[in-house]
């Protein structure tokens, strides 16, 4: 089914309201949807490098506006279908442990996501559902959205269709080197602490159940 899904979404990058469709799956992505949209991001800027920022700042404002929706299914109805949602996508698991370090973190998980495979949906969920400060949570979302989103654009937009194969090859490694210069300062104030490692451990031990993780 997902392999279907995906095939789905790939087939609208060639679609003439190709923008509307990748604001859709970003928006959708951030919140529900198991499919991300950056191979749909990627075959877009591939068609046109001079719309690659363009396509970039839609896809990263939808995913954020979506990241809303997660917030909001986390903090008002999560008892109702938030639960399931998380553990239809296979998500149930991490949720304990994303909700210990949102509240130790807050912030700097958010932005770090860019540089990592965590789904952006299981922070969102779990920032509404932890009652995450809701500017912090916007503020988080809209700089690791662009971390995920404006580095594919500006290449593109800087080096044209040459760039793809770096980009294959090599985005996760400077996606991680950007993500990990801007939480850098946070996370060594932690670590010179020494509060780091005890919170990692406190997190990896987290309570498996929903009221334990509100609880924490």
């Amino acid at each position: 089914m997902l392999r279907r899904l995906y095939d789905w979404t790939m087939a609208k990058a060639a679609h003439r309201h190709a923008e509307w469709w990748l604001a859709l799956f970003a928006f959708m992505e951030a919140s529900f949807f198991p499919v991300p949209p950056h191979p749909l991001l990627g075959l877009m800027c591939l068609a046109e490098p001079k719309k690659a920022i363009r396509f970039a700042v839609i896809a990263t404002l939808a995913s954020v506006v979506g990241g809303l929706l997660g917030y909001a299914i986390g903090h008002f109805a999560y008892a109702a279908f938030g639960e399931a949602l998380l553990r239809a996508l296979g998500l149930a698991d991490s949720f304990p442990k994303a909700a210990c370090y949102l509240r130790e973190y807050g912030a700097e998980i958010i932005v770090v996501k860019g540089a990592t495979p965590i789904p952006f949906k299981l922070l969102t969920i779990t920032a509404g559902f932890i009652g995450m400060n809701l500017a912090v949570f916007i503020g988080a979302s809209i700089v690791s959205r662009s971390i995920s989103f404006m580095i594919v654009g500006v290449l593109f937009r800087l080096f044209g269709a040459p760039i793809k194969a770096v980009i294959d090859k090599h985005l996760g490694k400077v996606t991680a080197a950007f993500a990990v210069a801007v939480v850098a300062g946070f996370l060594a104030v932690a670590f010179l602490g020494g509060g780091a490692k005890e919170t990692n451990q406190k997190c990896d031990l987290a309570p498996v159940s929903a009221a334990a993780a509100q609880a924490a």
